[in-house]
């Protein structure tokens, strides 16, 4: 009877985690393949079955593959053992890695291939004649020790490669544990550059072997809980892992492991950097010299360290010095730089002009100053200098909205900041209100009003005074002003723009929240920042500009719609449909119910409506104009389109039947928690002079948009304005409304009915 592979105990045992758990898995399968073996009449001499990889290094996670080898002498016949071996294997439905070789064929695909390299540095026997296995690891270790060099050069360019395609596990809300910035598989590639002679630094072992057990046990977890072979942490995953691994919640544990990860990251990048330097070799290394050295600071060899003489402990502008330094040259701070460091003397309170200076030059540096924060924050050198990061520290924001933790945002929005800086009166107040326009996050209360009060206390600190500290506090206190109006109000609407201006005050502060809102999107995610909404921003920008500047809200507001174009066409009382680029301008009979059908053709041709305008003409004939996009990133199918919609308009085409069929066959994307928790009607009667604003927020889905405009045209409103925004899986729409007389809706009765009907349809659109 062939014998069997029973895992259940194992995975059932939660008690067993990490590396624990690893280990006993692997001798359970080195049990079970050692049965095997015996089972398929493996032989005591000229053959050996051996495990490799991560198998070798005996750490099986739930979902790993079994790495395995079956060596041979030359001239053994192995092929039916290998057969009586493997089969039984895949008859499990386990992933097997596996080869038939002689050792001498494993050496020369070793010789030039680095995958077969690192995996026969951790072979371990099995079964069989052991020769073979002591052969293969002590000549496999010989010949890695040899190519040395080679191997560094190659692992050192496909670390980069990695951490390119995979990202961040220290910073990412779903991060890939093995093969991202601070993975399991940086801890492997530490090991196999000790194994060539690149020995990590005091300290450093103890470090990574506990930040490693995190990561380790997030896998083993993850793998457990799903049954799949999966090295990503989904979202919805991270609360029933947390709950495994004994923590409070997610975010506890989402913040240990960001921790964890950022201290192999840390140690692999310092690691790979003295890799590189000691490849180039005193010939060929780039001595760079920084022509802007600041006292007491050299840099060498691509490092930044102390000049002879440097004294930390009495001279608290320093440690900013070697900040800057390192992120003018795009350079690592040496070792034994920071350790000095920590001798720094404190900052005095308030800050000197010069310590703010360097501070801002820091974040005027760009993209390098981020990782020179990392430096300084992973030696506990950052949070003398700022207190607040201490509560921010790793913190995730678990949304689909943000891809990074709550300080890797802030120092990517900083860093973001400084490539805009020429549109902008105060360059300095940019990149700090960049850097603290989400302070208050990861407090009690909403983050905008803590982050204010915050800011009270720490621009003074800096040295700021009070006229730059009430500019400060404006860039926090709207820093989601003008997306979120861009995106989601009518700007052609006096109300809008007059709000606005009212609430920046001054051209400065508008041109520092512009430089802000762009920085800050982009450091969010793809979701956040793309030419649609960089338009309109640019669009409420310029009209906000023209009313600071003294001009008039009507002029600024004056968008020509319709324009004289569409006014002829009006005026030939019949039914028009035109298309240009991604806009469709409908002009027929005016109808109830005109808007709601052309929305939802939109929709049954995978169309996403991005903004829309309506305009009445007194001919008794109606304009609507739509701005689209496609959901396939494909051409916009307008011959289709416009016959659906002539059907439409027909009262010709079964339009509910017919979204309701394609909404069954959509394939709905993966929900994420973000924004939107619940469906949910704001109403705003105070934004528009002559509309009521409507703002619905909800899962966006197949028809969301057809079901609003018709619950809207069911109680008999006009819809003058639309403005239609995705983020993410969710759907925030605005309309711009007025009653069957062209009023405002402003009886209580009337607005809770509209609230009524709308979450009525959502709710049915949720539960297709």
């Amino acid at each position: 009877m062939t014998p069997q592979l029973n895992r259940k105990v194992l995975l059932e045992d939660t008690s067993n985690r990490g590396v624990a758990f690893c280990g006993l898995l692997s001798q359970h399968v080195d049990a079970w393949l050692v049965q095997l073996w015996n089972a398929a009449g493996g032989p005591d001499q000229g053959a050996a079955l051996v495990a490799v990889g991560g198998y070798g290094r005996a750490e099986l996670s739930p979902g790993s593959d079994i790495d395995v080898y079956l060596l041979y002498e030359p001239k053994t016949d192995v092929a039916d053992l290998a057969e009586r071996v493997w089969y039984p294997i895949w008859d499990q439905g386990i992933k097997l890695g596996h080869a038939v070789r002689t050792v001498k064929e494993t050496l020369t695909l070793a010789s030039d291939d680095l995958d077969t390299a690192t995996a026969i540095l951790s072979v371990r026997y099995l079964a069989g004649d052991q020769r073979l296995a002591d052969e293969l690891g002590t000549k496999g270790t010989e010949l890695w020790e040899k190519r040395a060099k080679r191997w560094l050069d190659e692992m050192d360019l496909r670390v980069r490669s990695r951490h390119s395609e995979s990202g961040e596990v220290a910073f990412l809300l779903e991060p890939d544990l093995k093969n991202g910035r601070g993975g399991l598989r940086d801890v492997h590639a530490i090991g196999w550059a000790e194994r060539a002679g690149m020995p990590l630094l005091a300290g450093d072992h103890d470090a990574i072997a506990e930040a490693y057990e995190v990561v380790l046990s997030a896998r083993v977890e993850l793998q457990r809980r799903t049954g799949r072979h999966s090295d990503i942490l989904l979202l919805e995953e991270q609360d029933a892992v947390a709950a495994a691994l004994g923590f409070d919640d997610a975010d506890v544990f989402m913040r240990a492991l960001s921790t964890a990860a950022r201290t192999i990251a840390w140690v692999s990048d310092e690691l790979w950097f003295r890799v590189r330097s000691s490849l180039d070799g005193p010939t060929r290394r780039k001595m760079r010299r920084d022509e802007e050295a600041l006292v007491g600071v050299v840099v060498r060899d691509g490092s930044v360290a102390l000049a002879a003489g440097a004294e930390p402990a009495n001279d608290p502008y320093l440690i900013l010095r070697v900040a800057v330094t390192a992120a003018r040259n795009d350079a690592r701070i040496e070792r034994t730089t920071l350790d000095q460091l920590a001798e720094s003397k404190p900052l005095t309170t308030p800050w000197s002009e010069e310590a703010r200076r360097l501070f801002v030059e820091l974040f005027l540096a760009g993209r390098p100053a981020v990782q020179v924060v990392e430096t300084l924050d992973q030696r506990g050198l950052w949070e003398p200098i700022f207190p607040e990061w201490s509560v921010i520290r790793c913190r995730p924001q678990r949304n689909a909205y943000h891809r990074f933790t709550i300080d890797r945002h802030l120092c990517e929005t900083a860093a973001n900041s400084a490539a805009l800086v020429e549109r902008v009166d105060r360059p300095d107040l940019l990149v700090v209100g960049a850097l603290l326009h989400d302070i208050g996050k990861g407090r009690p209360g909403d983050h905008t009003d803590v982050g204010v009060e915050l800011i009270a206390e720490i621009a003074p600190r800096m040295g700021f005074d009070d006229a730059d500290t009430s500019i400060l506090q404006q860039m926090c206190r709207h820093h989601l002003l003008l997306p979120d109006t861009a995106t989601r109000r009518d700007l052609s609407d006096d109300g809008t723009v007059s709000f606005v201006a009212e609430s920046v005050g001054t051209l400065t502060c508008l041109r520092l929240l512009d430089a802000l809102t762009e920085a800050d999107s982009i450091a969010t995610g793809t979701a956040a920042w793309g030419s649609w909404k960089e338009e309109l921003v640019g669009v409420l920008v310029d009209r906000v500009s023209h009313v600071l500047s003294g001009g008039s809200v009507a002029d600024a507001t004056d968008t020509g719609f319709p324009t004289a174009h569409q006014r002829d066409l009006l005026a030939q009382r019949r039914r028009i449909i035109e298309t240009v680029d991604d806009q469709i301008v409908v002009i027929s009979p005016d109808r109830p119910g005109l808007f709601s059908r052309v929305a939802g053709v939109l929709s049954l041709n995978g169309l996403t409506v991005l903004e829309a305008a309506a305009h009445s003409a007194e001919n008794q004939m109606a304009l609507e104009q739509f701005r689209v996009q496609s959901n396939f990133d494909a051409e916009i199918p307008w011959d289709r389109v416009i016959r659906d919609l002539e059907k439409a308009l027909d009262g010709r085409l079964a339009l509910a039947a017919r979204l309701e069929e394609r909404s069954k066959a959509y394939r709905r994307p993966r929900r994420l928690p973000g924004l939107v928790t619940h469906p949910e009607v704001i109403v705003d009667n105070d934004l528009s002079h002559d509309a009521t604003v409507l703002e619905v927020r909800a899962p966006d889905g197949v028809g969301v948009l057809w079901r609003i405009t018709r619950a809207l045209h069911e109680l008999d409103l006009d819809i003058t304005s639309a403005k239609i925004q995705t983020i993410g899986t969710d759907a925030v729409d605005s309309f711009y409304v007025r009653d069957s007389e062209g009023r405002k809706i402003t009886d209580h009765d009337y607005l809770g009915e509209i609230r009524r009907s709308l979450l009525y349809s959502l709710e049915r659109s949720s539960g297709n």
